[in-house]
């Protein structure tokens, strides 16, 4: 297991889930990108697969705790977007 890739995966998944929380409070996505969240989505899926594939540590529960916690941003900024997008 790399210290170092276990280290970013715990910045990174700090980082979500306040990135959520802001999201929920504000109940504005002014400023964020969904295909930049759909980009970093795409990079977990390699990672994962990466993991699956060749070097299955524990590291992938990181990559998976942060793919539910970018999931839960994704689904709030879908919500206000669209909620925006109504008024």
């Amino acid at each position: 297991m790399s210290i170092f890739e276990a280290g970013m995966m715990v910045c990174f998944g700090i980082s979500w889930p306040i990135a959520a929380y802001k999201t929920f409070k504000a109940k504005s996505v002014n400023g964020k990108s969904l295909r930049f969240s759909f980009l970093i989505l795409l990079g977990y899926i390699f990672g994962i697969t990466h993991k699956f594939l060749y070097s299955h540590d524990a590291v992938i529960w990181l990559y998976f705790l942060n793919v539910f916690f970018l999931l839960i941003d994704i689904g709030l900024h879908i919500k206000y977007k669209h909620f925006s997008n109504k008024k």
